[in-house]
Protein backbone atom coordinates (compact mmCIF):
# COMPACT_ATOMS: atom_id res chain seq x y z
CA UNK A 1 0.00 0.00 0.00
CA UNK A 2 1.63 3.23 -1.13
CA UNK A 3 2.11 6.05 1.36
CA UNK A 4 1.63 3.87 4.43
CA UNK A 5 4.50 3.18 6.81
CA UNK A 6 4.30 0.81 9.78
CA UNK A 7 6.40 1.02 12.94
CA UNK A 8 6.58 -2.34 14.69
CA UNK A 9 8.72 -1.60 17.72
CA UNK A 10 9.90 1.60 19.39
CA UNK A 11 12.85 1.40 21.81
CA UNK A 12 11.83 0.79 25.43
CA UNK A 13 8.16 0.15 24.64
CA UNK A 14 6.45 -3.18 25.47
CA UNK A 15 6.20 -5.33 22.34
CA UNK A 16 2.83 -5.80 20.68
CA UNK A 17 0.95 -8.79 22.10
CA UNK A 18 -0.95 -9.48 18.89
CA UNK A 19 -0.82 -9.09 15.11
CA UNK A 20 -0.43 -5.31 14.98
CA UNK A 21 2.23 -2.60 14.97
CA UNK A 22 2.82 0.20 17.46
CA UNK A 23 2.04 2.93 14.92
CA UNK A 24 1.07 3.52 11.32
CA UNK A 25 1.84 6.66 9.37
CA UNK A 26 -0.38 7.65 6.44
CA UNK A 27 -1.58 10.87 4.83
CA UNK A 28 0.63 13.06 7.01
CA UNK A 29 -0.69 11.55 10.26
CA UNK A 30 0.58 9.01 12.78
CA UNK A 31 -1.97 6.65 14.32
CA UNK A 32 -0.69 4.89 17.42
CA UNK A 33 -1.73 1.63 18.93
CA UNK A 34 -2.91 1.81 22.54
CA UNK A 35 0.10 2.12 24.82
CA UNK A 36 0.16 0.58 28.28
CA UNK A 37 2.44 1.10 31.30
CA UNK A 38 4.13 -2.33 31.17
CA UNK A 39 3.53 -5.83 29.89
CA UNK A 40 -0.01 -7.00 30.77
CA UNK A 41 -0.20 -8.21 34.36
CA UNK A 42 3.13 -6.57 35.30
CA UNK A 43 2.77 -3.79 37.88
CA UNK A 44 5.29 -0.93 37.91
CA UNK A 45 4.26 1.01 41.03
CA UNK A 46 1.48 3.47 41.72
CA UNK A 47 -1.12 4.48 39.19
CA UNK A 48 0.74 7.79 38.84
CA UNK A 49 3.91 5.83 37.90
CA UNK A 50 1.86 3.93 35.32
CA UNK A 51 0.55 7.14 33.74
CA UNK A 52 4.11 8.49 33.45
CA UNK A 53 5.30 5.19 31.91
CA UNK A 54 2.42 5.04 29.45
CA UNK A 55 2.92 8.61 28.26
CA UNK A 56 6.68 8.01 27.89
CA UNK A 57 5.86 4.94 25.76
CA UNK A 58 3.48 7.03 23.65
CA UNK A 59 6.22 9.64 23.23
CA UNK A 60 8.73 6.95 22.12
CA UNK A 61 6.30 5.51 19.57
CA UNK A 62 5.56 8.97 18.16
CA UNK A 63 9.27 9.76 17.88
CA UNK A 64 9.94 6.46 16.08
CA UNK A 65 7.15 7.33 13.64
CA UNK A 66 8.42 10.86 12.93
CA UNK A 67 6.19 12.85 15.24
CA UNK A 68 6.10 14.03 18.86
CA UNK A 69 3.81 14.91 21.74
CA UNK A 70 3.73 18.49 20.41
CA UNK A 71 2.05 17.25 17.23
CA UNK A 72 -0.82 15.30 18.81
CA UNK A 73 -4.26 16.31 17.57
CA UNK A 74 -6.42 13.64 19.29
CA UNK A 75 -5.97 11.43 22.37
CA UNK A 76 -8.08 8.48 23.48
CA UNK A 77 -7.56 7.31 27.06
CA UNK A 78 -9.03 4.21 28.64
CA UNK A 79 -8.94 4.03 32.44
CA UNK A 80 -10.00 0.98 34.45
CA UNK A 81 -11.43 2.98 37.38
CA UNK A 82 -13.21 6.36 37.39
CA UNK A 83 -11.26 7.25 40.56
CA UNK A 84 -8.09 7.43 38.41
CA UNK A 85 -9.18 10.53 36.48
CA UNK A 86 -7.69 13.21 38.76
CA UNK A 87 -4.26 11.53 38.82
CA UNK A 88 -4.40 10.91 35.08
CA UNK A 89 -5.28 14.56 34.36
CA UNK A 90 -2.48 15.88 36.60
CA UNK A 91 0.23 13.76 34.92
CA UNK A 92 -1.26 14.24 31.43
CA UNK A 93 -1.02 18.02 31.83
CA UNK A 94 2.72 17.79 32.60
CA UNK A 95 3.29 15.97 29.30
CA UNK A 96 1.04 18.23 27.26
CA UNK A 97 2.51 21.44 28.74
CA UNK A 98 -0.53 23.57 28.07
CA UNK A 99 -1.29 22.07 24.65
CA UNK A 100 -4.77 20.65 24.76
CA UNK A 101 -5.45 18.26 21.92
CA UNK A 102 -8.97 16.92 21.48
CA UNK A 103 -9.43 14.05 23.94
CA UNK A 104 -11.80 11.27 24.86
CA UNK A 105 -11.41 9.53 28.23
CA UNK A 106 -13.56 6.56 29.19
CA UNK A 107 -13.67 4.00 31.96
CA UNK A 108 -13.60 0.42 30.67
CA UNK A 109 -12.60 -3.09 31.69
CA UNK A 110 -9.04 -3.77 30.50
CA UNK A 111 -7.05 -6.99 30.23
CA UNK A 112 -4.56 -6.94 33.08
CA UNK A 113 -3.61 -3.25 32.82
CA UNK A 114 -4.89 -0.13 34.57
CA UNK A 115 -4.93 2.13 31.53
CA UNK A 116 -4.26 2.46 27.81
CA UNK A 117 -3.67 5.54 25.66
CA UNK A 118 -3.63 5.97 21.87
CA UNK A 119 -3.46 9.07 19.74
CA UNK A 120 -3.41 10.65 16.32
CA UNK A 121 -0.60 13.09 15.59
CA UNK A 122 0.65 15.06 12.62
CA UNK A 123 3.94 13.88 11.13
CA UNK A 124 6.51 16.50 12.10
CA UNK A 125 8.73 18.29 9.64
CA UNK A 126 12.35 17.11 10.06
CA UNK A 127 13.55 20.36 11.58
CA UNK A 128 10.71 20.29 14.17
CA UNK A 129 11.20 16.81 15.66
Amino acid sequence: MSGVERFASAPGVPAAVGPYVQATSAGGFVFTTGQIPAAPGEAIGTFEDEVYATLRHLESVLTAAGSSLQHIVKVNAYLSDPGQLDTYNRVYETFMAGRRPARTTVCVGLWGVSMEIDCIAVVAAEQEV
